[in-house]
């Protein structure tokens, strides 16, 4: 049968269709994998059955060595006895450890034994066997725990309340009772060990809670006051939550916190969202991008039905359950899927009533909560989110003197974490750890003498622990092996040096045995200093005098500086007045002879000067008649 494609690509004139497509056999090709898969298995197993040999022999050869002749006669006399056994095996058995066969006796001839003691393992040792334990718990849990190297941060004088680790590891934000809320940054920072901002976002009210959102480029501010605060990561704010009516009865109807709150946490899964709780009993869900009103209500309430207060709330990881543990000592949860009307979980008598939970915190599987006792209950309880009725582990006698006290998972999800509280100078604050299986102290690290341990993290991607205490002090553990970056970045850098400006000190010298005339008199008090400094107008800058008398240029002058005063004080001034009782007219007339004979200033005047007509004495001046008038006036028609 003929090709329909070739015959129409010769009616259609061209050679063909184009290159034809290549076609694949894909159960030869399964088939040429497998025997080459298989090939290469019995090549590997083959190299490590010559290795066994290899080594087998060798080991053979270092046990047979301090074995007694006797020892040997018997192990040559159990080989040559097994006529079924293959010639090449030597031994039966697992060959002995070198300690082992060092450690054990030749037994006594006088007993007839023929050396079958040697053959197998030897006796377990107690203290070997305590001391192998201890090595094992010590491989299993303290090399876990990067605390082989610690670097300080000074927050401050008062407790660390508040510590937050971004998701990056790049920077951490410390608050405290102080009011102050500290931004350090590793990678900027150098051995100084000193924080790039301090901020007061809240003004006088302490710190409660501190969090970066997934992100990292926000941080919640929880506080004393009710609202509230978001900020960015370089401390400028963002959002404030506003503040409700404290008159309403009905909390739910008003828009948001009206007293203290408690603590603040952000959603794992939405940047926009976090969640906050308060003494006014109430837990409010809150969107960043709507700062006008609250997102949710939650009301707890107690086995009577009446509003408690939430002092601890947590999401769960993946940001399903909403846990909140609350004053009368119970541990409630809702489906954030659903409305917050009915709880998924709860146990009434998960701690003490009447005292703050401190901390709860959902496990890295999410199957797990741990929740931290408050002042007078001090436990700390593991408990599994499917069934609350009881807890799965349980610790107590953890004293705890703050209402924020931590308490974590490791990355691993192996232990439980927490910090103990001290006295002031009664012992020493602790950071413990639990396994979680047994609830047995695995590992402790003595964090300070005389201050509690109160707030601790656990950072899964740098492997670092940050602790902060009562004391002001907030130490961050690392491991240089199995840590990576944060405190890494700035122990390495140097210190940056203090630019001091140079100066040469203008000392006295003294030269008691110098001449009088070179010796310079040295002051006895500074009193006489600054009165000699006072009377010198250069040293005590004293402004110009005003002069006395006219002046020019706004400057009196007292020897004259215009026309007028040098006229008046060249010929007015330079004959004095002789008698100033004189009249101004009998005074200008007593020089009439001697101008009429030796005018100066009317020469000009000589043949046109009128005579000066003068009243006489006795003489009354008359007065014009105004009803005579001159020819020369005409009266206006």
């Amino acid at each position: 049968m003929a090709d329909p494609s070739k015959d129409m690509a010769e009616i259609m004139g061209f050679g063909g269709f184009g290159k034809k497509a290549r076609t694949f056999d894909l159960d030869a090709i399964f088939e040429q994998t497998r025997r080459t898969a298989m090939e290469r298995s019995q090549k590997t197993l083959a190299e490590r059955e010559v290795d066994k040999a290899a080594g087998s022999v060798q080991r053979q050869s270092r046990t047979a060595a301090p074995h007694s002749s006797k020892s040997q006669a018997s192990i040559d006399k159990r080989r040559d006895s097994d006529d079924d056994d293959d010639d090449d095996e030597e031994l039966i058995g697992p060959p002995l450890p070198p300690a082992a066969a060092n450690s054990q006796k030749e037994p006594d001839d006088e007993n007839g034994s023929d050396g079958d003691e040697l053959i197998g393992p030897p006796l377990p040792n107690p203290t070997e066997d305590s001391d192998e334990e201890e090595d094992d718990h010590e491989m299993k849990y303290g090399r876990k725990v990067p605390d082989s190297h610690e670097i300080v941060l000074l927050h401050g004088d008062k407790t660390v309340s508040a510590m937050t680790w971004d998701p990056a590891g790049a920077r951490v934000a410390t608050g405290g009772f102080d009011y102050d809320v500290r931004l350090w940054d590793f990678a900027g920072m150098d051995a100084n060990l000193r924080s790039f901002r301090t901020l007061r976002p809240c003004e006088c009210h302490q710190i409660k809670s501190l969090q970066y959102s997934i992100t990292g480029d926000s941080i919640l501010v929880a506080s004393g006051n009710a609202q509230a605060k978001v900020i960015d990561r370089d401390g400028f704010d963002v959002m404030e939550c506003p503040k409700g009516d404290q008159y309403i009865t009905d909390m739910a109807t008003t828009k948001g916190h009206a007293a203290m709150l408690n603590m603040g946490c952000w959603h794992p899964r939405d940047k926009t969202e976090f969640m906050t709780c308060s003494i006014d009993n109430t837990v409010r869900l809150w969107s960043v991008e709507d700062s006008k009103k609250h997102k949710a209500v939650i009301k707890p309430r107690s086995k009577q039905g009446r509003p408690t207060v939430p002092t601890a709330c947590a999401y769960s990881n993946d940001g399903k359950l909403v846990a909140a543990a609350c004053q009368d000592g119970s541990i409630q949860m809702w489906d954030h899927r659903k409305q917050f009307v009915n709880t998924v979980a709860v146990c009434r008598t998960a701690h003490q009533p009447g005292t703050d939970t401190s901390c709860l915190c959902f496990s890295y599987s999410g199957a797990l909560l741990a929740s931290r006792g408050g002042l007078a209950d001090d436990s700390l309880k593991l408990w599994d989110v499917r069934s609350m009725r009881a807890p799965l582990q349980q610790k107590h006698d953890l004293e705890n003197l703050f209402a924020m006290t931590d308490c974590l998972f490791s990355p691993d999800d192996r232990m439980v974490v927490t910090g103990v509280s001290v006295r002031r100078g009664q012992g020493m604050g602790e950071l413990l750890f639990f396994d979680r299986d047994t609830f047995d102290k695995s590992y402790s690290i003595p964090v300070c003498e005389g201050a509690s341990v109160v707030k601790c993290i656990w950072h899964p991607k740098l492997n670092q622990i940050m602790v902060g205490t009562s004391n002001g002090q907030a130490k961050v553990y690392y491991d240089p092996e199995i840590s990576h970056r944060g405190a890494k970045l700035c122990v390495v850098k140097t210190m940056h040096k203090v630019k001091q400006i140079e100066f040469v000190a203008d000392d006295p010298i003294i030269t008691p045995h110098a001449l009088p005339m070179f010796r310079e008199e040295r002051p006895r008090s500074t009193k006489k200093i600054n009165e000699k400094a006072r009377a010198d107008p250069v040293k005590s800058h004293r402004p110009d005098l005003p002069f006395h008398g006219p002046g020019a240029g706004g400057r009196l002058s007292a020897s004259g500086g215009t026309m007028a005063s040098y006229i008046s004080k060249k010929y007015a001034l330079a004959r004095p007045i002789e008698n100033k009782s004189l009249d101004p007219r009998q005074a200008i007339l007593r020089h009439a002879e001697d101008a009429a004979e030796n005018p100066q200033w009317t020469r000009a005047y000589l043949q046109t000067q009128p005579e000066p007509v003068f009243q006489k004495e006795g003489e009354e001046k008359k007065e014009p008649d105004e009803t005579v008038q001159p020819p020369w006036k005409k009266k206006k028609l």
